[in-house]
């Protein structure tokens, strides 16, 4: 599997938390410390998916408990706020990154796959490893970048 692409999305993501800014969310949705929260918890959660891959053992992925707010905010509050979690999804995306290009054939290995983000994207099935990477470079980071963008106040320079 070629990690450019995954490297490519978490370079636009890092550059928008990094940039900061961000203002209230609307109500009912994520703060920036929130959403940044999940990706790092998302983040370690697929590190020890690839390292189980890697090492020819069974993983299953679950994603759906990473998303509840008490869990997020207790991320948040360990780990100081924004620039916190900033300085640990560069560290998480880093490791994933490096992880991934180690994958080679493995990337094919059916990993049971357990993913909800709103209604936008509901896994649960097996899936090769690497369609499930494909989904977190495609759909699930993308989605949590414009997210973070929304909560740029207006005429706030974006990132870029």
């Amino acid at each position: 599997m070629e990690s450019g692409r995954l490297r490519q999305v978490y370079e636009e993501v890092l550059a928008e938390v990094d940039t900061g800014g961000f203002g209230p969310p609307a109500e009912g949705d994520l703060t920036a410390e929130q959403i940044v929260a999940h990706l790092v918890a998302n983040d370690e959660l697929m590190i020890e998916a690839t390292e189980a891959v890697l090492a020819g053992s069974h993983f299953a992925y679950y994603d759906l408990q990473t998303i509840h707010r008490p869990q997020l905010d207790a991320l948040v509050a360990e780990h100081g706020g924004l620039t916190g979690l900033a300085a640990l999804l560069h560290e998480t995306s880093r490791q994933l990154c490096a992880l991934v290009e180690r994958l080679g054939p493995a990337a094919q290995t059916p990993v049971e796959t357990h993913l909800r983000e709103g209604f936008t994207l509901v896994v649960d099935e097996v899936l090769p490893w690497e369609r499930t990477l494909d989904l977190h470079a495609r759909v699930h980071l993308p989605a949590h970048l414009e997210q973070l963008r929304a909560l740029r106040p207006a005429g706030a320079a974006p990132a870029g």
